[in-house]
């Protein structure tokens, strides 16, 4: 089920939260907590029942190991068989690829890596403190990973901020100020997504098709392609990061903020600080500190970081893109930490925030790529290799347009029944870039002007219910 569908919007959303305050009014928390447990996997199962077990299986699985794991083997065999359980359904497929065996008959269930990698942090918080199991009750465990609001893409909440306040929500749901601070940032995420995100997307796709076809991209075409997914990728789990927070509040939960302007960074340190924020914690936490860190000399530290980055990479996908994304953001730390350290010039801010964007734009350039030949094909595109006019070629993939087509140059257009002339195209992306680097974001907009925010976010919803019919899925789902 997605988020911006008017089933999900008009139909589960309002149901499951009405149903879940009078329940813990008439028969108390519990029976609100199973309601909400129980809501949660039909959301998750409206696409594909058949994950609800595994899903299950996997809750039931840890909760038994949780007041085991106080004992070093239990703990081990806990990391490991959620890690396999990971590896089986994400890599399974690529690891028999690479050594030419049968791939595995498997398909991804939505969402695994974040509830696999929520009870990862159960466990070691359970490690540190045996005793959790029997505080937190199966009702709130259960919840704190299934809960719908973050069970598909995150945010990646610790245990000790979500569980305390899963058990409280039955209290603290549909409070007025948790209700209208959540709505509003449920309104103004979905704008945009289905308002902005999904109008970039056809633009980055038409780009990106033509690449992966052997089309040659010239200069222009390839960084307005480039330029387009950025924003879309951008919007996309901007929007995902409101709704999810705003879903939470509606219920009383507080998740963390995962998203705080990042293409505004001005190293790429700040940048992975700023981008899902939560992952980030997570990796540091799980793979950077326990592989020493910055504890064991330079070389040690530079090698901790690619490796965090490769297997951050990895996590995205099951593809050498994802390996050479996660490759490049290591690499550039490494860069930004050599430069720090040999306290070289400092850059201007707004010149050390364009170099910082434009390294990530070009590692954006794989991560969306359907493979190495089409990654090596933008790049020369965007390096001006395949010269600055557009194709023939590419204009003839498009719908005809007779003398109008010849007369004024094309790009890959919105939708699929027009095409986008230069100037709008340009215009398109110009108002993108002003929304992410010139105006405030969601939080601080909300903080400061909550009023103009909602109504502004009615607004919007009203153009996002016209859009919802054709939503695209959130691209983190995939991961």
């Amino acid at each position: 089920m997605l988020f911006g569908t008017p089933l999900f919007l008009l139909g589960f959303l309002p149901l499951t939260l009405v149903s879940f305050a009078v329940s813990a009014r008439v028969w108390g928390g519990d029976a609100a907590l199973a309601l909400l447990l129980a809501a949660s996997f039909i959301f998750y199962g409206f696409g594909n029942a058949a994950d609800c077990l595994l899903l299950a299986a996997s809750i039931l699985g840890n909760w038994w190991l949780l007041p085991k794991v106080a004992r070093r083997p239990w703990y081990i065999a806990g990391i490991v068989g959620n890690l396999a359980l990971l590896g089986l359904f994400k890599y399974g497929g690529m690891i028999a690829r690479s050594a030419d065996l049968p791939a595995p008959p498997v398909t991804l269930p939505l969402g695994i890596s974040f509830f696999t990698f929520q009870q990862l942090m159960v466990l070691r918080d359970a490690r540190v403190a045996p005793p959790r199991r029997t505080a937190l009750g199966f009702l709130t465990y259960a919840n704190g990973v299934a809960f719908f609001a973050h069970l598909l893409a995150g945010p990646l909440v610790r245990p000790s901020e979500i569980m305390p306040q899963i058990a409280r929500a039955p209290q603290a749901a549909l409070q007025a100020e948790d209700s209208a601070e959540g709505l509003t940032r449920i309104l103004l995420g979905l704008a945009k997504k289905l308002v902005l995100a999904d109008s970039f997307a056809p633009l980055a796709d038409r780009g990106f098709d033509a690449a992966a076809h052997g089309l040659p991209l010239t200069l222009l075409e390839a960084w307005v392609a480039l330029l387009a997914f950025a924003l879309q990728i951008y919007f996309d789990f901007s929007g995902y990061a409101d709704i999810a927070i705003g879903l939470a509040r509606l219920f009383g939960v507080r998740f963390p903020e995962n998203f705080d302007s990042p293409y505004k960074a001005a190293t790429i340190r700040d940048f992975w600080r700023r981008w899902n924020m939560t992952l980030s914690r997570f990796l540091r936490d799980f793979l950077y500190i326990p592989l020493g860190g910055n504890r064991h000399g330079e070389a040690r530290r530079m090698a901790n970081l690619m490796l965090t980055m490769l297997l951050g990479g990895l996590w995205h996908g099951a593809g050498w893109r994802f390996l050479l994304w996660g490759g490049l953001h290591g690499f550039y730390l490494i860069i930004h930490h050599l430069w720090d350290r040999a306290a070289l010039c400092r850059l201007p801010r707004v010149a050390a925030q364009a170099v910082t964007l434009i390294a990530v734009l070009l590692a954006w350039v794989p991560f969306r790529a359907p493979d190495m030949a089409t990654t090596i094909a933008m790049l020369r595109g965007l390096a001006g290799l395949n010269g600055l006019a557009l194709p023939a070629a590419l204009i003839a993939l498009l719908p005809p347009l007779g003398r109008l087509a010849r007369a004024v140059p094309v790009l890959p257009g919105l939708g699929d029944a027009r095409t986008l002339s230069l100037p709008e195209a340009a215009a398109l992306l110009t108002l993108g870039w002003i929304i992410v680097l010139a105006l405030p974001n969601t939080a601080q907009a909300s903080a400061r002007w909550r009023s103009a925010s909602l109504l502004a976010g009615g607004g919007f919803m009203v153009q996002a219910l016209l859009f919802a019919g054709a939503a695209l899925p959130f691209l983190y789902f995939r991961f």
